[in-house]
């Protein structure tokens, strides 16, 4: 039996899956890691504890289920989007990761924005320059840090790294590269003009591929780390949310589905780029052949969930530890004890800025209108609202731009939580498909691989044989509970927006 293996690295946590053709998931590796945010607007990370990362998940994995090397006919590879890692002539890391999320290219997004900003749209798919952009943060560093830019022999993103790591090829794709700022969608190509404004050339860029293209088999030292097979195929997958998208089903126009991991991003497939008429939501390269994706992103959802339970949770953290349980399972059960709307508690979950629908990277996370009652489980459960809220802000645009909305499909990490499913459908009045096997971009992944490897016939046909839903969250009668809370989470969003400006950039460094 061959077996296909899926690679996907987050912004907090990398994870690998073993799957069989027919669907059945053989087994699942997850490893958290911290990220190093030494001021406010940094956001970054060890460049060689992704490839670790990796060596030391795969290997638990083919440990864990006993699986022969040799079966794995072929592997691929999808990470977040965004985050800027710099190699010398040597292959080797020179500087920490900057993570997507890291806001420290304020003033390079604004002069590029500048100079750009009519054309960029249609160029890019990017409705507005902010520092996320990688084009931002390799402007930074030019400015910044000299002598690594002028060391840096290649510009890669995480996805990329890793696959020069299993198969000593530099290669990308449009997928994992549309959100640089330096890809043109249309043309599949590096924009030649983006990269003069920077200072770098294509020679210090990967290759284009298309998504779901094999790059090689499995190097001998890598095969080794690993322990993998050298005639393991190597597939690029592309971002996580196209990737993500596949695993979800959504590969054909009309179709919506939602992740919430680290982040939130909402997934819409469209088959051209200037659907939108107000050029406002983010257009995307989806990793299945000649189609684009909608993706609205909340940089913060799980990941402010983590940050509650990281500070505020020990009493979960140690029950779970003493109870072999979930810490978040049980976060989630003093959340449901709290009844919806937090008796007036709002949260605005904007911990690392927001973006969509309005982009303001000086956007903080708030919580408002708590009072003596009000206890941890209020806490916990307006976090889980406040992502939801924002949620259906996002369908909202979606549906302004004139695509109708008749369910949502959830997966990543959130969609354990019946609670927050149901939550969500009653919120965004909107039922809400659950996956069986929540990990979409692993599941992505592998329906990339497969189709590469021929197991397949199409990303079509690897769906038909993969995905499967499992549980149907209908609107239930708290709908009307959240419609005040979510009508002043939008008046709090609008209110603090300029105060987040006015205070926050101010304080920059």
């Amino acid at each position: 039996m061959e077996i296909l293996l899926g690679i996907d690295v987050g912004t907090t946590s990398l994870k690998a899956g073993l799957f069989s053709p027919d669907g059945n998931c053989l087994g699942i590796e997850r490893e958290e890691y911290q990220l190093d945010t030494p001021s406010v607007e940094k956001a970054q990370f060890d460049t060689h504890l992704y490839w670790e990362t990796c060596v030391r998940t795969v290997k638990a994995l083919i440990k864990r289920t006993e699986i022969d090397a040799n079966a794995i006919s072929a592997l691929a590879v999808s990470s977040q989007g965004e985050t800027l890692i710099t190699l010398d002539d040597r292959g080797e890391p020179i500087y920490p990761a900057i993570v997507w999320l890291d806001n420290r290219a304020d003033k390079q997004a604004k002069r590029l924005s500048r100079q750009f900003q009519p054309q960029v749209y249609q160029r890019t798919g990017i409705a507005e320059i902010i520092p996320t952009w990688t084009a931002c943060k390799v402007l930074w560093l030019k400015e910044n840090e000299p002598s690594i830019f002028q060391k840096t022999a290649k510009f890669l993103l995480v996805q990329d790294y890793l696959i020069y790591r299993l198969s000593g090829r530099f290669a990308s794709d449009g997928s994992i590269s549309c959100t640089t700022l330096y890809f043109d969608i249309a043309q599949k190509a590096w924009w030649s003009e983006m990269l003069e404004a920077i200072g770098i050339t294509e020679d210090q860029l990967p290759g284009i591929c298309d998504p779901g293209s094999i790059i090689g088999t499995v190097q001998e030292n890598a095969a080794h780390e690993l322990g993998l097979s050298m005639k393991t195929k190597i597939v690029n997958g592309g971002m996580d949310q196209a990737v993500g998208a596949i695993g979800a089903g959504n590969i054909q126009a009309g179709i919506i589905s939602e992740t919430t991991g680290a982040a939130m991003a909402i997934q819409v497939t469209v088959d051209r780029s200037d659907i939108d008429p107000r050029k406002s939501i983010p257009v995307y390269v989806h990793s299945v052949p000649n189609r684009f994706l909608l993706v609205p992103v909340c940089p913060t959802a799980g990941m402010a969930f983590k940050w509650f339970r990281d500070q505020f949770a020990e009493i979960e953290i140690q029950q779970a530890v003493k109870q072999h349980q979930d810490s978040f399972d049980l976060l989630t059960m003093l959340a449901a004890s709290a009844p919806a709307g937090c008796d007036g508690l709002l949260m605005l979950p904007h911990l690392m800025g927001a973006f969509s629908p309005e982009t303001n990277p000086n956007a903080r996370g708030t919580f408002i209108g708590f009072t003596l009652r009000h206890t941890r489980a209020h806490f916990a459960r307006a976090v889980m609202e406040g992502v939801a809220f924002m949620l259906k802000r996002n369908l909202e645009y979606i549906e302004r731009a004139g695509i109708p909305i008749q369910e949502i499909i959830c997966s990543g990490g959130g969609s354990r939580s019946r609670l927050w499913n149901q939550m969500k459908a009653s919120v965004c009045n909107k039922p809400v498909v659950v996956l069986e096997n929540e990990e979409a971009a692993l599941l992505g992944d592998v329906i990339l691989a497969g189709t590469a490897a021929k197991i397949f016939t199409s990303i079509q046909d690897g769906c038909q044989k993969m995905v499967t839903q499992q549980e149907r969250f209908e609107v239930n009668e708290e709908k009307d509970a959240y419609l005040q809370p979510y009508e002043n989470y939008c008046k709090l969003d609008e209110m603090l927006s300029e105060f987040f400006i006015d205070v926050y950039s101010v304080t920059k460094k």
